[in-house]
């Protein structure tokens, strides 16, 4: 009950902005780039190892992320450009914060780690893998955003693992980046391969369907051609 009702007025806040935002013309293409600008930023926050201030950059960029596509819509400027940039700079997005995490790992700190480095390039290949399937079977079937592991589902890790470092604690719930690279490197790879399958098995279904569907148009065609042939009548000597 509680959860729900922050939830609405969340949501209340939210569609308000978006009003504004619409009434003042604001391009949404604008709001796209200043997400991705943020996300950029929270990248080089995380290579600098200041993870906290980057999962609040982290939070704010998703807002800009999800506000232009409402944005957008209210508005009438919905465009086949505006699609594609805010796919393309998603994956951007994605990339520069998994850049930033290796950066971080990689520098010689007491958190080196090339297990964590070699996690985040994990992660980072297997959220592209996960983003190009989806792209590539939706040319093909008309849905294919299966799997527990995608976008939204990869920010939140982020911010947790983010938010919940604190160098120097022993709290089982802090420092929990580590762990959130495990998840991201084992999901999205998951993920990847529960997408190939299940385009596999929507394509199977298609070609399934259009075989029954030639043989039913060959059977009835050959029942109409036996109607057709003329009979031979005996006529009374």
């Amino acid at each position: 009950m509680f959860g729900a009702s922050i939830g609405r007025a969340a949501q209340r806040i939210i569609d308000a902005i978006v009003r504004w935002l619409a009434i003042g013309h604001i391009n949404p293409n604008i709001l796209t780039v200043i997400g991705v600008s943020l996300n950029v930023g929270c990248g080089l926050l995380f290579g600098m190892g200041w993870f906290f201030y980057a999962g609040i950059a982290l939070i704010v960029a998703n807002l800009f992320d999800m506000l232009d596509g409402q944005v957008a819509r209210l508005s009438g400027r919905v465009t086949r450009f505006g699609g594609f940039l805010d796919s393309s700079l998603d994956r951007l997005s994605d990339m520069v914060v998994f850049v930033g995490l290796m950066v971080f790992y990689a520098r010689d700190t007491p958190s080196h780690s090339t297990l964590n480095v070699f996690l985040a390039g994990a992660g980072l290949m297997g959220s592209v893998m996960v983003s190009y399937a989806s792209a590539r079977a939706e040319s093909l079937i008309p849905k294919c955003d299966v799997g527990f592991l995608r976008r939204p589902e990869r920010v939140v890790l982020f911010i947790i693992g983010a938010l919940s470092s604190y160098p120097g604690s022993t709290n089982f719930f802090a420092n929990r980046m580590p762990a959130v690279l495990w998840v991201l490197a084992v999901g999205s790879y998951w993920t990847f391969a529960h997408r190939m399958y299940h385009t596999w098995r929507e394509l199977t279904k298609a070609e399934a369907a259009k075989t029954a569907n030639v043989d039913a148009e060959a059977s009835y065609a050959q029942s109409g051609e036996r109607r057709a042939e003329p009979r031979l009548v005996t006529k009374p000597s």
